[in-house]
């Protein structure tokens, strides 16, 4: 085999046609040039260029010689260009709690298709723990406390609540300015989360037995959305609703939140290889929570 680097001052040289234009092209002196060619040539046997004071003229052989040669470095450059595109594409299908879908993520998504243009990415919303060992998806954002066997578990961020409700459910001769005052309007419970109400009202030194018990739905994102009707009060995570205060559509009550032990977190079976796309995502989407973390441990320290 010639050597690899006369090669390449070969094949640009010849499609300049001038030593000059290679060495400009690859960044070295024509002198190079002209010691790889002349290199090459003694390698082949064969004079590959004529030399003239203006250019250089492909020979015979040299015009023979440079097709294949050609042809060998534009499929370099088409696997070289292939690997790259595999490492930054293929196929993710992710399984996501609905508050963090429809508040938090898909807000989010034109960024990480810019990025990664070649991912194609499935999304299902789902309430719990989905069985990844048993199923077609990839990764998954569950809301818990993080404690999952067989999982790769990495943290998000975490859940704050604090009352948030429609400025329309609000009367003229009952206005909300303090925490008792929300006794006079229904309150906005999730299911399998009935004692938050109880554990907010508490920390504010309310008594919970005051207080409309109203309606009672299986997620965060739904007493959301039924708070933007009218229809109570919930107590929802200000920054997954962030849209929604700034246009006027829920009003933040209290900025008093609660803390509780559940957080989002994206996790993967441990024993599942990771590919290309699985780790794009994670990449990009540690580094999204991070940077809102930042941004929320800087607004809550000038508080």
């Amino acid at each position: 085999m010639p050597p690899l680097n006369s090669l390449k001052c070969f094949e640009s040289a010849a499609r300049h046609g001038s030593f000059n234009r290679a060495a400009n092209e690859l960044n070295v002196t024509p002198s190079a040039i002209s010691h790889q060619i002349k290199g090459l040539e003694s390698f082949l046997g064969i004079e590959l260029f004529r030399r003239t004071k203006r250019k250089v003229i492909l020979t015979e052989a040299g015009e023979q010689y440079i097709g294949p040669i050609k042809s060998i470095f534009e499929q370099l450059e088409s696997a070289t260009a292939d690997l790259k595109s595999a490492q930054k594409g293929g196929y993710l299908s992710l399984a996501v709690a609905p508050a963090f879908l429809t508040r938090w993520l898909m807000p989010r998504m034109e960024s990480f298709q810019a990025q990664y243009p070649d991912i194609e990415l499935e999304i299902t919303s789902s309430m719990g723990a989905v069985g990844l060992s048993n199923s077609d998806i990839d990764m998954a954002i569950y809301f818990g406390n993080g404690e999952w066997d067989d999982l790769e578990v990495h943290y998000l961020r975490p859940i704050s609540l604090a009352p948030v409700c429609s400025p329309k459910l609000i009367k003229p001769n009952q206005p909300i300015n303090t925490p008792e005052d929300m006794r006079f309007y229904p309150l906005l419970h999730v299911s399998k989360r009935r004692d938050e109400w109880h554990d907010w009202l508490k920390q504010n030194g309310v008594d919970p037995k005051f207080f409309r018990r109203g309606l009672m739905l299986s997620s965060g994102s739904l007493t959301a959305g039924a708070a933007a009707q009218g229809l109570g009060i919930s107590l929802a995570d200000s920054g997954l609703l962030s849209e929604e205060i700034k246009s006027g559509e829920l009003i933040l009550l209290f900025d008093h939140h609660l803390r509780t032990n559940r957080s989002f977190y994206l996790v993967y079976e441990k024993r599942r290889a990771v590919t290309p796309a699985m780790a794009a995502f994670k990449e990009w989407l540690m580094e999204e929570t991070r940077k809102e973390n930042v941004v929320a441990d800087i607004e809550a320290s000038k508080k």
